[in-house]
């Protein structure tokens, strides 16, 4: 069992990473059935919800069928996040998480998320601020360090764990890499197997097969898993990687009429929180995931992304198992 603070998770957890545009409660809902240990809310910036910004006041929405889940929020002054935390705190999830991590320009320009890797006197003092202000268990997530010349993880993680964060999620790259090249999780072990490290350490980047998973948690020793990109469209990947530690095999991949039901679960949850417009519109970005891989696909997709009203939609989906089984792309 892998405990954070008084939660308590299962032996090497699988934890949804908050992703931006991605991780909101329709998707967080789909993933929970499908596996998902330990979920996060999409980053919410400190400022926009002291401003009471409609958009950031919505991303605190949290369902008890999630549970355990965190809010994550960014910023990069400590006022603003000690009053975004005690705002939090009221909302009551399970966890507060602080994205050190997010390398997008427009974060990083305001000193928040991955810019605040180059000032970990900053970064001390804005969990700091963070943990005072609330009584929930406080997590991070974060980089490897700036660049290649300033890998700073290891100081980052003791120092936080003194202020009295209670795990850390590692992304295996730098700022400056973005998402491109390799994530390194010898770094990522290396902080694991520091003495002085108490805490949970959860690995990130670039697991997006079973196989994967296995070898990330065999060969570094991390505590568990945080995975993104990989669940975008395929929230049934917890599940598998599950199925393949316990039994070595992999998993049969899920049938059409699987791929259907879940994204139309997806879809009526997404109407159902957002309100049909919204929701019809904000699903527009998923089904490319969803039936990726299906030949001559193309048509049925455009009428997907073009219809405006559910009832159509849900038509269209109805009739993908019919037209297309069992003819999958390789």
């Amino acid at each position: 069992m892998v405990k954070i603070a008084d939660i308590e998770l299962p032996d090497f957890p699988l934890l949804l990473a908050p992703m931006e545009d991605v991780s909101d409660p329709p998707f967080r809902y789909v993933c929970k059935q499908n596996g998902a240990d330990l979920m996060y809310t999409e980053f919410i910036s400190s400022e926009g919800l002291i401003r009471d910004a409609i958009k950031s006041r919505q991303k605190l929405d949290i369902f008890d069928y999630e549970r355990p889940i965190g809010i994550q929020i960014f910023g990069g002054d400590e006022e603003a996040m000690a009053m975004s935390a005690r705002i939090v705190d009221a909302t009551q999830p399970d966890l507060l998480d602080i994205n050190f991590g997010c390398p997008v320009k427009k974060v990083v320009c305001k000193g928040a998320g991955a810019g605040v890797l180059k000032d970990v006197e900053l970064m001390v003092r804005l969990t700091k601020a963070v943990v005072r202000s609330t009584s929930l268990p406080v997590t991070v997530k974060t980089r490897l360090g700036w660049d290649e010349k300033s890998i700073n993880i290891m100081e980052v993680a003791e120092r936080l764990q003194d202020v009295g964060i209670k795990a850390l999620s590692i992304h295996g790259r730098t700022r400056a890499q973005m998402y491109k090249g390799s994530a390194d999780w010898t770094k990522i072990a290396e902080v694991k197997n520091n003495p002085r490290i108490q805490i949970p350490i959860f690995g990130n980047g670039d697991v997006d097969s079973p196989e994967k998973a296995l070898e990330m948690k065999n060969r570094y020793g991390v505590d568990g898993i945080m995975i993104g990109r990989a669940t975008i469209g395929n929230p049934w990947f917890f599940n598998e990687v599950k199925h393949f530690f316990k039994t070595g095999e992999k998993l049969a991949p899920p049938t059409i009429e699987q791929k259907v039901e879940v994204c139309k679960t997806h879809l009526l949850k997404s109407c159902e929180w957002k309100g049909e417009k919204l929701g019809v519109v904000e699903m527009r970005r998923h089904y490319t995931n969803y039936f990726k891989g299906i030949n001559h696909f193309k048509e049925t997709r455009l009428k997907l992304v073009t219809l405006d009203h559910l009832s159509d939609i849900v038509e269209i989906l109805d009739s993908i198992s019919e037209k297309f089984n069992p003819v999958l792309a390789g």
